[in-house]
This record gives structure tokens, C-alpha cells and sequence, in this order.
């Protein structure tokens, strides 16, 4: 089935885009859940700007602390509390926050290190030059970290290409991204450690209205991979939100 244009009429008139995007990432963890080797297992993330925890669940009782400005020793005397200086700098800001709708994949045979991120671009990734830099600095420090990233942008609302701009940010080029970027794309990414020297590798794929999806692969480990299959999840995803 092709892919929609969920921006603009008329399927926006009767299905917002998030709904899309809420429950694709679900969809990929089911679909991935089949794939996965022993030892590692894919969860869904969804951050929304303007989401709050409930931080009464954290309150504790406070029967039998200390007094502001004192601090009980082993022993149960008081002892002063270091105050620091005043800030050299202080002022009004916000710090760029946008809505995130992600896959994280896990190994749990170590730690649960995360090794592999699927991120699902909102209009809000793209919406501002700071909430771009804000996505392309969490993608750097990913790929840092040894973990495998995969971009998909359907939003065509918008006109960044985050993938061109994640490369202008580590200093490379893919020149047909380059010289003419599709508006919307999907890329995976990836920083390899155990050749010499170390090397930036992705797939990529322009999208299009009314053309089926691509299959990318997402890297576990340097030399293992499991497909991400998104053609078939975004079907499944538009079948259970009823976009048709």
C-alpha cells in the first residue's frame, strides 16, 4: 500500500498525524519482537512537549530530617551545609523540547545497554533551527555511543532534511542528499569501532506519496543486523488507528 500524506487534506481532515505516530512505534517493537535475537528486546518511547509526571509518587515523608542548612553526621551532630556562590550568569530560558516518538533497542546481556534507536520525526523535530540542532545533537551522541540510529521523516509540512544536517554536523556529505535532499526520507545510521579506522556508514532511501516504504537494516552490533521493516509496520500502524 502507498504511503499517505498525513499533513494535508484531505486525510489531516479526519486523522490527526499523531495517531500515526503513536502507535507505529508499538507496532515496530511487535514486529521486531519476532526478529530480535536471545538477549535483546525493543521497547516503544513516546515524549510529548508539555507532558508532566505526577510528582506527588515521589514525595516522602519528612519526619526526622534535618533542618535546612544542616546536615546529621554518623554521630547525629549537626554540621554545616556548604552554600555556593551566587551564578555568574542567570537569565530567563527555555531549553528546546519537542515531541519524541521512538523505538530503543536493549541488550540486556549487558546492562541493558541501548545499542539501536528508531526515531519517528515530528513537525516539532523540524519546526525551529534549535529543535533541529537539539535532534541532530541527540543523533551525534548516539551514533558516540555505538548505538545504531535510524531516521524516518514523513512530515510534509516541513522542508529540513535532518539526515543531510546530522551529516553537515560530523563534517561528511552524501551528495545526491546534498545536491537536491527529498523532503522526506528514511536513513539508517550507524559508527563502526571495530575496523580501523573507525567509519560512518548509512542507507538510505528518499520516500514518496503514493510509493511504498523501505526496509532498512538496524545494527545491533557491528556485524549483526535485523531488517526494520517499514512498509509493513506503517500498514499495520494505519489499519489500528483506522486510516484507511
Amino acid at each position: 500500500m502507498p504511503l499517505r500524506d498525513h499533513f494535508h487534506s484531505p486525510l489531516d481532515e479526519h486523522h490527526s498525524w499523531d495517531s500515526l505516530h503513536g502507535a507505529w512505534p508499538t507496532i515496530m517493537v511487535m514486529n521486531l519482537k519476532r526478529k530480535l535475537p536471545k538477549g535483546y528486546v525493543a521497547v516503544p518511547r513516546v515524549h510529548l512537549v508539555g507532558a508532566e509526571v505526577d510528582v506527588g509518587s515521589f514525595e516522602k515523608d519528612d519526619i526526622g530530617t534535618a533542618p535546612a542548612g544542616s546536615e546529621l553526621n554518623d554521630g547525629g551532630v549537626a554540621t554545616a551545609v556548604w552554600a555556593p556562590p551566587k551564578p555568574t550568569f542567570d537569565v530567563i530560558a527555555e531549553l528546546p523540547d519537542q515531541d519524541e516518538y521512538e523505538v530503543q533497542v536493549y541488550d540486556t546481556r549487558h546492562h541493558r545497554r541501548l545499542v539501536a534507536s528508531v526515531e519517528i520525526i515530528s513537525p516539532s523535530n523540524e519546526d525551529r533551527p534549535d529543535n533541529r540542532r537539539a535532534f541532530i545533537g541527540k543523533c551525534a551522541s548516539l551514533l558516540r555511543q555505538r548505538v545504531s540510529v535510524a531516521i524516518v521523516d514523513l512530515v510534509t509540512i516541513r522542508h529540513a532534511n535532518l539526515y543531510s544536517e546530522l551529516l553537515e554536523f560530523v563534517g561528511q556529505t552524501d551528495r545526491p542528499f546534498t545536491t537536491n535532499p527529498p523532503p522526506i526520507h528514511a536513513a539508517a545510521c550507524r559508527w563502526t569501532h571495530n575496523r580501523n579506522p573507525q567509519r560512518f556508514q548509512s542507507w538510505t532511501q528518499p520516500l514518496a506519496v503514493g510509493a511504498p516504504l523501505t526496509t532498512l537494516p538496524l545494527w545491533l552490533t557491528d556485524d549483526l543486523a535485523v531488517p526494520l521493516q517499514l512498509e509493513s509496520t506503517y500498514e499495520e500502524a494505519c489499519s489500528v488507528v483506522s486510516i484507511i
